[in-house]
């Protein structure tokens, strides 16, 4: 496995997330798994099933939650914090809020561009890395980006950088 050496950003606020995360499921989140483990053991004692619905959901748990630590541990340990300058500037840089509107579109949608790690579409954060994003970067107000998206391409209008 090849770690990567590009450091991963993170606004503030999402390394905050992200370490508060990590502390939960390396405490609280083991914690539940193990129970739920060790109950799932102790309800396959009595049956008779060579396999164990429970047993294997809670394994699958354990598998994942584990999974996670170790994604968090890595992106906590190789991070730089985004500026949030609060300064004019007149494109779009990483850690910014942009209101955009589609091309046909009558409402306006606000994204937070962030990096990666801290992607979150359905809570408006989206990626830098992302085709959006990346269309975004560099962008001003006024100005049409376009994206190539699986229905096709979509344009979006600038109307606000926070």
């Amino acid at each position: 496995m090849t770690v990567s050496t590009k450091p991963h950003l993170l606004t503030a606020d999402g390394l905050k997330r992200l370490t508060e995360e990590l502390n939960y499921l390396r405490t609280t989140g083991r914690e539940a798994v193990a129970d739920r483990l060790h109950n799932a053991f102790q309800d396959g004692q009595d049956d008779d099933f060579v396999e164990n619905a429970e047993l294997e959901a809670a394994r699958n748990e354990l598998s994942f939650l584990e999974g996670r630590i170790q994604e968090l541990e890595e992106i906590l340990s190789n991070y730089q914090i985004i500026s949030e300058e609060n300064g004019p500037h007149d494109s779009v840089r990483v850690g910014d809020w942009v209101t955009v509107v589609e091309e046909g579109v009558d409402e306006e949608e606000k994204y937070h561009l962030v990096g990666p790690a801290e992607a979150d579409p359905a809570g408006g954060r989206i990626s830098n890395e992302s085709p959006l994003g990346k269309a975004l970067l560099g962008a001003k107000v006024g100005a049409v980006v376009r994206v190539n998206a699986p229905n096709g391409l979509l344009k979006f209008r600038i109307a606000k950088i926070e």
